[in-house]
């Protein structure tokens, strides 16, 4: 047992093609970690695979194991609510649809989400991207609710609202203030947005904070330590949001297992430290 890596949750990101979500889960508990998001994808964790057995039991892996679902996450590469092809939102929508309903049944508390892309050589209007946003919350935020679970909107750098400035202002517009927040601070260094003011632009919303590294010329989720992130700031940035709930772990890499742990060790040493 690893008591640095219990100060951190860990996302399943790196090991979403490789095994099955509940073995990540049971491996990863028993060096220390009790907190995962998990990766919606086929052969890891994927709605059309779990029969209503197959969900029952992982949930009750994660009861028996007393651990806790904090979400779950369908990789933003694969699908966009804000396509201007009717077909592929209507795909995207039904899908994080069906990701919703899991996490209302596996108990998380919220479903990872962005605004989806644009073309970056022939982009539809901001008018227009926004409705195709609005109509992918009017749908959702109805079915999370009655799911008991919410959807929590993240800043990534590929998508069409890139900043939290811009992402807490359409949130604003829609405003529902049931649709949280998840701030990634590897995403905001990527863009060079300084985290610190990014953190208390989105503290009223904000629900998890992602930890990874990265530079800011190729965009990263590395091993802590091979990027740019000055994570020894991060700490202090948190604490001015009061912000005491488990860091997030999302570290890619082809050797995960070392690579998250050593993450949470050097994290660790830095001072970071939750209180709920």
């Amino acid at each position: 047992m690893n008591a640095s890596v219990s100060g951190f949750g860990c996302n399943t990101y790196t090991y979403m093609m490789s095994e099955r979500a509940e073995a990540t889960m049971a491996r990863l508990a028993d060096v220390g970690f009790r907190e995962f998001e998990l990766m919606i994808h086929p052969g890891h964790v994927w709605p059309a695979e779990l029969s209503a057995d197959k969900r029952r039991a992982l949930r009750s892996l994660i009861e028996q194991r007393q651990l806790e679902l904090t979400a779950l996450n369908l990789p933003n590469i694969d699908i966009n609510i804000a396509s201007t092809v009717p077909d592929m939102r209507r795909y995207s929508t039904d899908h994080l649809a069906e990701t919703v309903c899991l996490a209302g049944e596996l108990g998380a508390r919220g479903v990872i989400m962005s605004p989806g892309k644009a073309s970056p050589l022939f982009p539809a209007g901001e008018d227009e991207l926004t409705g195709y946003f609005f109509a992918a919350l009017d749908r959702l935020a109805p079915i999370a609710a009655e799911c008991g679970t919410a959807l929590w909107l993240e800043n990534v750098p590929t998508t069409w609202i890139p900043t939290i400035a811009g992402l807490m202002a359409s949130l604003g517009r829609y405003g529902n203030d049931a649709v949280r927040i998840i701030y990634d601070i590897a995403n905001a260094h990527f863009i060079d947005e300084d985290f610190a003011e990014g953190l208390k632009l989105c503290r009223e919303r904000l629900e998890l904070v992602h930890l990874s590294d990265t530079g800011q010329k190729i965009f990263r989720h590395d091993a802590v330590g091979l990027g740019t992130v000055p994570f020894a700031q991060v700490p202090a940035a948190l604490a001015a949001v009061g912000y005491t709930r488990r860091p997030m772990l999302e570290i890619i890499s082809r050797d995960a297992d070392r690579d998250v742990i050593a993450s949470a060790e050097k994290l660790a040493a830095m001072g970071f430290a939750h209180t709920a």
